[in-house]
């Protein structure tokens, strides 16, 4: 019972919750990062370089089996081993670009926290002082007289 009552104060803790909706909300940008590069700037890319689409660009390390069309699919349906080059291009492609959001991002929150106002510090009131150095005093000021 001891080992689920730490698990449950270790899963309820806010650092936990934190990281997760963080792990989440980052699958969700990264599936937004593919989208863009690969509905958005592989295309153009490759018209640039001649309608070339990297997704289907590899390499066939094997021998092909008859009857096997040469795309990448259906080479890996056949079981052909293939070196997938493109798809190497465009995970680095996504890599970049979300590394580089993410840069800028973390940029404009540091120069945001810069920007913002210091609040003045307010001086700590002095606490009250104790009753016994009150007579103290009392006593030689009274004394000094």
């Amino acid at each position: 019972m001891g080992m689920m009552q730490e698990f449950r104060e270790f899963a309820v803790k806010g650092n936990v919750i934190d990281l997760a909706v963080g792990v989440i909300i980052g699958g969700a940008f990264g599936k937004i990062v593919d989208s863009v590069v690969s509905d958005l700037i592989m295309p153009v890319v490759g018209l640039v370089f001649g309608k070339l689409d990297f997704s289907n660009l590899f390499l066939v390390l094997g021998t092909v089996p008859e009857g096997t069309a040469l795309t990448l699919d259906a080479l890996k349906k056949a079981g052909v081993p293939v070196l997938a080059y493109g798809s190497f291009i465009t995970v680095a492609v996504n890599f970049v670009i979300l590394a580089f959001i993410i840069f800028l991002m973390i940029k404009q929150i540091n120069r945001l926290k810069r920007e913002a106002p210091a609040e003045p510090a307010v001086p700590a009131a002095a606490p009250p002082t104790p009753e016994d150095i009150v007579l103290l005093r009392e006593i030689r000021d009274s004394l000094k007289r």
